[in-house]
């Protein structure tokens, strides 16, 4: 009996299943997409940095701008200045907007805010009206026709605002412009790209702006602009 045992095979545990690799295939089409977007990204962002470098080259500031403490970016929209633009001012820049004649402030922001930051103008005594925008993205109409609204309404100057100053603050602008009849479409989108690069779907919502297909870009536009875009607003996270 004890012979029998020892010539019995001993069992051996189950070997640990080994990780495929992936195939061959799998690996090419992922290299290509990793390529393609790349290139895309660097097209995109490229063209869009080479027009904002060319409209600073030949498109002076507007007439009024000035430099103020705690705004960047500042500088009149229209004409009479009734409405004007910039960064998100810090505790000075409110006040300094108060002390300019500054009644209301319209902020565009649709981060989430401290109760700090969204009661910085009420606390230097002005009025805020928020016509919340994602970065990169266009305005409704209806919000359009809230800031045409506001200006027209304020006691003073109305100040309008997004983070930078830049992208969504430049496309109400313009939509403000064209709505107006003060600048053409194009006109009013080389000022925005002046001041910096806004977003592919801003640039053409701006180019559209007075036909009715540009109440929001199209699909495509869309896509493409916030895989363009992608990479900096990853950048704000951290």
């Amino acid at each position: 009996m004890a012979v029998l045992s020892a010539t019995l095979p001993h069992p051996h545990p189950n070997p640990a299943p080994r990780k495929r690799p992936l195939p061959r295939r799998a690996m090419r089409v992922l290299i290509a997409l990793v390529i393609g977007y790349a290139v895309l990204w660097a097209a995109g962002a490229g063209g869009i940095l080479a027009l904002s470098y060319w409209a600073k080259q030949e498109t002076p500031a507007p007439a009024g701008t000035r430099t103020v403490q705690g705004i960047h970016n500042f500088q009149p929209v229209d004409s009479d200045g009734r409405l004007w633009r910039g960064a998100a001012p810090s505790p000075a820049g409110y006040r300094a907007l108060a002390g300019l004649g500054f009644t209301t402030v319209v902020d565009l922001r649709a981060e989430d805010l401290s109760a700090h930051q969204l009661g910085g103008p009420r606390t230097a005594g002005l009025d805020v009206v928020r016509l919340p925008i994602r970065d990169g993205q266009t305005p409704r109409p209806a919000q359009v026709q809230r800031l045409l609204a506001t200006v027209a309404a304020a006691e003073g100057k109305v100040f309008v605002h997004c983070g930078a100053g830049v992208g969504r603050t430049g496309t109400m602008a313009a939509a403000y412009l064209v709505q107006t009849g003060e600048k053409s479409p194009s006109t009013a989108v080389r000022r925005n790209l002046a001041v910096g690069p806004p977003s592919i779907e801003q640039i053409y919502y701006g180019l559209h702006l007075g036909k009715s297909e540009a109440e929001q870009p199209p699909l495509p536009v869309v896509a493409v602009s916030r895989l363009v875009d992608a990479p900096r607003r990853m950048l704000t996270w951290f």
